[in-house]
């Protein structure tokens, strides 16, 4: 990959850019809300639906925004329909850092954020899945180290400069990077390798799968009659609910659960520390994810993630008052690996089962089907917290996991469309 040197330049380019993508996809898509929840509820008096309300309508409206985004990926191409939406995402959460108790712009720019947090994630899944093949899972794996990193840096620096000097300041540095970043996307980056004169990988040549696939459109229909298409959406669907659920109330279970010792509350006083440690173990394994991914194939590669989501969720069903430093340290590991790992091996499994060509217009389906129940999953948790059963929704996340780990196992035939262009085709 790297002996091409054009190629090598925007490949490092494209990694750079990647893990700002994530890293921002990650943190104002929910793990922003751990520190919006209690500073709003507490300033304000506002109700968890109240909050919340506006990222669960984004999230319905997400639901059409995934064709939107996928269709004018195909039509203009990833890079020119993503700048403008990262750079009003920037402006949104300025407006979020300067609506104070205007309950009316703090919903529009929270709707907003939820909404065009969507080319980030996508256009860095596609601009992936375009440029690489035979590195596509390890490079994925570098980028989407992003996500945990939020968990990581983000949210204890989210903390403290709130807790010190106020959610406005916050916002306004999380905007002004985040336009920085549609900058640099801007005037660095190539929708595809073919664009700047170059082959996926740094090749030589054009890749041996492709050379006889000549269609590239999936029509709904056509998806919707595939066995294959309903495994991903159920599999890689529960798994993102589940992520969006735990993100998004993971500060508000730990200050449930504080003890009179733990001031201001155990969120603060022991969980980020421990999150940032176990995080921090936890980190490589996305890119141990995308190893697994090239070497053994995508399917090996999301067992192993679905069985590493129950280190994320088992913790905080059972964590005592006051806390537990092994299951603060298991739960934080298995956060890191949950948020790096579904953006690793999302696009990974929708390329492998449909190809790099079909891999966007099989995606953009998959991803719309998905987003119905994911825009209901933070009202889920609100509605189990509001209702003193906190605890209960962990249990039934649980019980998602199971059926999203039988569904994976069931695909476990599924051949590699890129199969031709991949590690094990050297074997």
């Amino acid at each position: 990959m790297l002996k091409n040197k054009k190629f090598a330049r925007y490949a490092i380019i494209f990694m750079v850019l990647g893990i700002f993508y994530m890293f921002f996809y990650s943190g104002l898509q929910n793990d922003h809300i751990n520190i919006l929840q209690p500073y709003l509820s507490e300033t304000y008096g506002w109700s968890d639906l109240k909050i919340t309300n506006p990222i669960t309508y984004g999230g319905l409206v997400v639901i059409v925004f995934y064709l939107v985004c996928g269709a004018a990926f195909v039509k203009f191409g990833v890079t020119r329909f993503m700048v403008p939406c990262t750079v009003v995402l920037g402006l949104s959460c300025f407006g979020i850092a300067l609506a104070g108790e205007n309950y009316a712009l703090y919903a529009v720019s929270l709707f907003l954020v939820r909404v065009l947090v969507v080319p980030l994630q996508m256009g860095g899944f596609m601009l992936c899945a375009n440029w690489f093949i035979k590195y596509r899972g390890r490079v994925m794996g570098i980028i989407t180290a992003g996500s945990p990193l939020f968990s990581v840096v983000g949210i204890s620096v989210l903390t403290f400069v709130a807790n010190s000097v106020g959610i406005k300041l916050s916002y306004i540095v999380m905007g002004s990077i985040v336009i920085l970043l549609a900058v640099a996307t801007a005037t660095l980056m190539k929708s595809t390798p073919e664009d700047a004169g170059l082959y996926p990988d740094g090749a030589d040549n054009p890749p041996e799968s492709e050379k006889e696939d000549e269609s590239e459109t999936i029509t709904l229909k056509q998806l919707l009659s595939e066995a294959r298409a309903w495994q991903l959406i159920i599999s890689y669907g529960i798994m993102q609910f589940v992520i969006n659920a735990m993100m998004s109330y993971m500060a508000v279970r730990y200050i449930s659960l504080s003890s009179e010792a733990d001031q201001p509350n155990l969120w603060v006083a022991k969980a980020l520390l421990y999150l940032s440690i176990g995080a921090i173990a936890g980190i490589p394994m996305s890119y141990v994810l995308g190893w697994i991914d090239d070497k053994f194939g995508s399917i090996k590669a999301s067992l192993v993630l679905n069985i590493l989501f129950f280190f994320a969720v088992i913790p905080l069903a059972i964590m005592p008052v006051g806390g537990s430093v092994p299951l603060m340290l298991v739960w934080a590991f298995g956060v890191a690996c949950m948020t790096g790992g579904v953006p690793t091996m999302h696009p990974c499994v929708t390329s492998y089962v449909y190809g790099r060509k079909k891999y966007q217009s099989a995606n953009k389906w998959i991803m719309t089907i998905q987003a119905i129940p994911f825009a209901f999953s933070v009202a889920f948790m609100s509605a189990f917290n509001d209702a003193g059963k906190l605890q209960t929704a962990y249990y039934l996340l649980l019980v998602m996991l199971v059926v999203s780990l039988i569904t994976i196992i069931t695909m476990w035939k599924i051949p590699d469309a890129n199969a031709a262009d991949r590690d094990y085709a050297t074997k």
